[in-house]
C-alpha cells in the first residue's frame, strides 16, 4: 500500500489537476473573461435591450389603450344604463295612464250599465205595480161578486128572501170596515 499512496503523490506533483486554477493560466483566463463580458454588454445594450424596452413599450401602450377604451365603455354603459331607467320610469308612468283611462272607462261603461238597469229595473216595479193594483181591483170586484151570491145563497138556503139591492148594500157596508 505504500506503493500506491507514493505513486499518488508523484502524480499529484507532476501535473495540475483542474486548468481553471492554475496560476499560469490565469492571465489569459482573464484576458479572455473580459472580452466576453465586453461582448455580452454590446450584445445587450444594443441588440436585446432596446428589443425589450420597445416591448415593454407597446405593452404599456397597449395596456394605456385599452383602459382608455374601457373608460369609455364604462361612461356609455352608465349613459345606456341611465337611457334604460328613464325609459323603465316613463314605461310605468304609461302603465299608470293606461290603468286609470281603463278603469275610468269602466267605471262609466258600468255607471251607464248600471243607469240602465236601474231604469229597466224601475219600468219593471212600475209595470208590476200596475198589474197588482189592477189584480186587487179585480180582486175586489171578484171578492164582492163571490159574496154577493155567497150572500144570496146563504139567505136562499135559510129560507129567506133577498133582493140584490140590499145585499150589495151589505157587502159593500161591510167590506167598508
Amino acid at each position: 500500500m505504500a506503493t500506491d499512496t507514493t505513486s499518488a503523490a508523484e502524480g499529484a506533483a507532476a501535473g495540475p489537476g483542474m486548468p481553471q486554477l492554475d496560476f499560469s493560466t490565469w492571465g489569459n483566463q482573464i484576458f479572455w473573461l473580459v472580452i466576453t463580458l465586453i461582448v455580452i454588454y454590446f450584445v445587450l445594450s444594443r441588440i436585446a435591450l432596446p428589443r425589450i424596452a420597445s416591448v415593454l413599450a407597446e405593452r404599456q401602450g397597449t395596456i394605456t389603450n385599452d383602459l382608455a377604451a374601457a373608460e369609455d365603455l364604462k361612461s356609455k354603459a352608465k349613459a345606456a344604463e341611465a337611457a334604460y331607467d328613464k325609459a323603465l320610469v316613463d314605461a310605468r308612468a304609461e302603465a299608470g295612464r293606461i290603468v286609470a283611462e281603463t278603469k275610468a272607462g269602466i267605471k262609466a261603461d258600468l255607471d251607464a250599465a248600471i243607469a240602465k238597469a236601474d231604469e229597466q229595473i224601475a219600468a219593471k216595479a212600475a209595470e208590476g205595480e200596475k198589474a197588482i193594483a189592477e189584480i186587487r181591483a179585480g180582486a175586489l170586484d171578484s171578492i164582492k161578486d163571490v159574496a154577493k151570491d155567497t150572500a144570496k145563497e146563504i139567505v136562499a138556503a135559510m129560507g129567506g128572501k133577498a133582493d140584490a139591492k140590499s145585499i150589495t148594500a151589505a157587502v159593500t157596508a161591510r167590506m167598508k170596515g
